[in-house]
């Protein structure tokens, strides 16, 4: 299993927004991070940039 690290809107580590994410759906004007625990972030952006091979996700927000 690959699981993911969200980052808000560049890859920094000071900029993460959830780890171990393992599903990702759009709603809206919302990005909804599943993580491995099964909680449900929700992040007011649109979803920029998924990486399958770095294991990353960048989510751009004004937030």
């Amino acid at each position: 299993m690959c699981l993911s690290t969200a980052y808000k809107n560049n890859v920094d580590e000071n900029k993460v927004l959830v780890k171990n994410v393992a599903s990702i759906r759009v709603e809206n004007d919302e990005v909804i991070l599943v993580d491995l625990m099964e909680r449900e972030f929700r992040i007011k952006g649109k979803l920029e940039k998924v990486d399958l091979l770095e294991n990353f996700v960048v989510v751009k927000s004004e937030d």
